[in-house]
């Protein structure tokens, strides 16, 4: 019997939503930004149905370095309006918090696992670290660039760096995505940034990469997008993203996965759709093998 014939329907506490069980031992990881969105913009709508199709042989889930709230703003849709989110685990911050899927539409995202930066690398080392941080910011507002607000954004288990700020507006973020793709500045700063907490013989202890078009991602070493890994150890998983590339924060979890075959990097929305019609048709090849 195929896994979409072993979906079980249950009826909901308020007798009108249906569950989805989807009775897999594979999950598919999706970056966000870049891969299901758009970055900083919602979801995509035409990956709903190819999404769909995957969720009859998987579970999926969305692995970012991006917090809850920006999840719920991008994904808002799929969220509030889609069956998915019952087979969708919710990944924030490379995996060190983890909602699992919901019951029905309408109910709450618990937090079943939250990891916290400030606690694993000490008080002492996490100060020097954010000074090093304000420093380089001061530094970088001289370039010709946007500056709004929300620079340096702590989400609990790791640091967002965004130079112009995360308030940027949509202009903003294109007009240094444009600075930056002709003066390379965020690769250089990085390299500032990694100098200098080498120095001060912290490199061991943080870890800084680059994150989405406009930010850098700080965290403990150890806790990039592998971390999420670790909620799924009893099943086959699968890794979609855009930022494969050195210093991009796709990277540690699409190495780990490549050696299994596992791991697939996108350039655009219509590249993931073709990515997920690739993975869907890779289990149906399977369970028709397995008869």
């Amino acid at each position: 019997m195929s896994y979409g014939r072993r979906i079980a329907w249950l009826s909901s506490t308020n007798q009108k939503e249906k569950r989805r069980i989807i009775k897999s031992k594979n999950i598919v990881l999706f970056d966000m930004d870049g891969t299901l969105t758009p970055p900083r913009m919602e979801f995509d709508r035409t990956l709903l149905e190819p999404l769909r199709e995957l969720t009859q042989y998987a579970q999926i889930g969305i692995v970012t370095g991006s917090d809850f709230d920006y999840v719920n703003q991008q994904m808002g849709y799929v969220i509030k309006h889609s069956e998915l989110v019952y087979c969708m685990h919710i990944l924030p911050c490379n995996g060190t918090k983890w909602y699992p899927p919901l019951y029905s539409l309408g109910d709450s995202h618990c937090l079943k696992h939250e990891a916290d930066m400030r606690l694993a690398l000490g008080s002492d080392t996490y100060r020097k670290l954010m000074l090093i941080l304000l420093e380089q910011q001061l530094h970088f507002a001289e370039n010709n660039i946007p500056l709004t607000g929300q620079f340096i954004q702590y989400r609990g288990s790791m640091i967002n760096w965004c130079p112009i700020g995360r308030s940027a507006t949509s202009e903003d973020r294109k007009r240094f995505v444009q600075h930056d793709k002709e003066k390379n500045q965020r690769l250089h700063y990085l390299n500032k940034v990694r100098r200098r907490l080498s120095l001060q013989g912290l490199d061991k202890y943080i870890t800084c990469t680059l994150g989405g078009d406009t930010s850098f991602d700080i965290y403990p070493t150890g806790w990039d997008k592998t971390y999420a890994l670790r909620h799924f150890e009893d099943k086959g998983v699968w890794f979609v993203g855009d930022r494969c590339d050195k210093d991009g924060n796709d990277k540690q979890i699409y190495d780990a996965l490549s050696t299994l075959g596992r791991s697939y990097k996108t350039d655009s929305i219509a590249k993931t759709k073709e990515i997920i019609e690739t993975i869907t048709a890779h289990f149906q090849s399977k369970e028709n093998t397995n008869g």
